[in-house]
């Protein structure tokens, strides 16, 4: 596992009561910078998914507290047996470069490797997925003029 820079620490939380709304709240923030803001995506982040009582949030904070990266991980049991689906990862812009969204997938794999994971990578990112062995697992496909590869990573014992 990729230890985290001096003074990052990472979180999880499964479902909003075990998520301090001070964080919520800045998790939330920190996908609109990224997603809504720099790439220019108008949609809807708080789409309902996390409030499922089975949706678990991570985080690293930094050393001042603030939630430099983030990601969540929802429950799809409805489309197959155990799936499990990673998204909204995102790196606040002043921590990029510390491998701190690389922590997280790890963490997850970690928690979570003995079920099937899936993710919908931007493209150009396909590749650094790769190392946490998802590969693609369908046609790329346009989402808000982003190209994103469906992705998979099958269950490990």
């Amino acid at each position: 596992m990729t230890p985290l820079a001096p003074g990052y620490t990472l979180h999880s939380a499964q479902g909003l009561d075990a998520l301090p709304i001070h964080t919520f709240h800045d998790i939330c923030k920190l996908r609109q910078q990224v997603f809504v803001v720099e790439q220019n995506c108008v949609y809807l982040d708080l789409d309902g998914r996390d409030a499922e009582p089975s949706t678990a949030q991570y985080w690293v904070a930094a050393p001042d507290g603030a939630v430099a990266a983030t990601l969540r991980v929802l429950d799809e049991g409805d489309r197959e047996p155990h799936l499990l689906a990673i998204g909204r990862v995102a790196t606040a812009q002043a921590h990029r470069g510390k491998s701190l969204a690389g922590a997280l997938i790890e963490a997850v794999v970690a928690e979570f490797g003995h079920r099937p994971l899936i993710l919908e990578a931007q493209s150009h990112l396909t590749g650094w997925y790769g190392r946490f062995g998802f590969v693609p697992c369908g046609s790329e496909y346009l989402e808000d003029g982003i190209p994103h590869t469906p992705m998979r990573r099958e269950a490990h014992a």
